[in-house]
């Protein structure tokens, strides 16, 4: 009798947790229901003008009222390794990390294929180039100027 008692306690306490859950389902349900599904309204698409250098401000003007800043763009100082091509040359950026395991100092070199519209670049020219959109199968990157002029 023990046992047939402790069998019908396991039983109601089992029913008891479903309809628990039940309720929990039912509940989150009746929530997700009688929230309102608003989709609010997007902003008017704003004018964007390109400017020289990367992350300035454009000026408020009279006939444009809303510009705004043109997206972060990488920009990576380098030397112009090779300028044989027409408005291309070859930019090899140097950049220094320490190991993280051993603490030694590496330098990693990465070639860059960069629009020079001007062709006013020459080997061993130290230049900065900024990021832009793809331009060519290869070229991704601009010249914005000349830091140093080889010797």
């Amino acid at each position: 009798m023990a046992v047939k008692k402790l069998e019908e306690e396991d039983s109601v306490a089992e029913k008891e947790k479903k309809q628990d859950i039940k309720k929990a389902k039912t509940k989150t349900a009746a929530k997700k229901a009688a929230a309102p599904k608003s989709k609010a309204k997007a902003a008017p698409k704003k004018k964007i003008t390109s400017t020289k250098s990367a992350g300035v401000k454009a000026k408020k003007t009279p006939a444009a009222k809303t510009e705004v800043i043109r997206a972060h763009r990488k920009v990576r100082v380098g030397r112009v390794v090779s300028n044989k091509m027409d408005k291309t040359a070859v930019v090899t950026v140097e950049r220094q990390f320490r190991h993280r395991m051993y603490k030694k100092m590496i330098k990693k070199t990465k070639r860059f294929i960069v629009h020079d519209e001007e062709n006013k670049t020459n080997v061993g020219d130290i230049v900065e180039i900024m990021e832009t959109r793809p331009l060519s199968k290869l070229k991704r990157w601009r010249l914005i100027n000349i830091i140093e002029k080889s010797k």
